[in-house]
């Protein structure tokens, strides 16, 4: 799907306010609200607007600890990936994962309540013989920056 600078203005808006109302939307990108909510359902359709959610200020909701974890598996046939990602799906602690080159597989964003929680969680992973190799853990400080997709990096009419 081509995508132009109208659409990408509507996802922009959309990524900076998941709530607004389409009349707002439609103010916002310069459009008649007609236009606009076509545009918009066929941005969803797309799949390119996979849902819409709420960010949530954790540290409003009690003190945890986001732990970052390097995996790498011992064996790399196809059955091991598969195996270590259904694993991954199923855990509500681990909440990023990302398959990476260089030297190791995974690279692991966990939240919990405390470090201990964090250790209970990687002896239970190595207990499922999941076939853990080595896993080295990095415990978030500070988080700096998060942010959506960087639209702004996007050409509107070579999308």
């Amino acid at each position: 799907m081509k995508l132009d600078k109208i659409d990408l203005k509507i996802l922009a808006a959309l990524q900076r306010e998941g709530r607004i109302t389409k009349l707002g939307l439609a103010e916002k990108v310069n459009l008649s609200a007609a236009a606009c909510w076509e545009r918009l359902r066929r941005l969803e359709r797309a799949g390119i607007i996979a849902g819409y959610s709420a960010g949530i200020d954790a540290g409003k909701l009690g003190r945890f600890a986001t732990i970052l974890v390097e995996i790498t598996l011992k064996s790399h046939r196809q059955g091991d990936f598969q195996r270590f990602e259904a694993m991954v799906m199923r855990e509500p602690a681990i909440v990023g994962c990302d398959a990476v080159g260089g030297g190791i597989d995974y690279m692991l964003r966990i939240v919990a309540p405390d470090i201990d929680a964090y250790q209970r969680l990687i002896d239970r992973l190595l207990a499922e013989d999941l076939g853990i190799d080595r896993y080295f853990t990095y415990v978030v400080t500070k988080t700096v920056k998060a942010a959506g997709f960087p639209l702004e990096l996007l050409d509107g009419d070579a999308v």
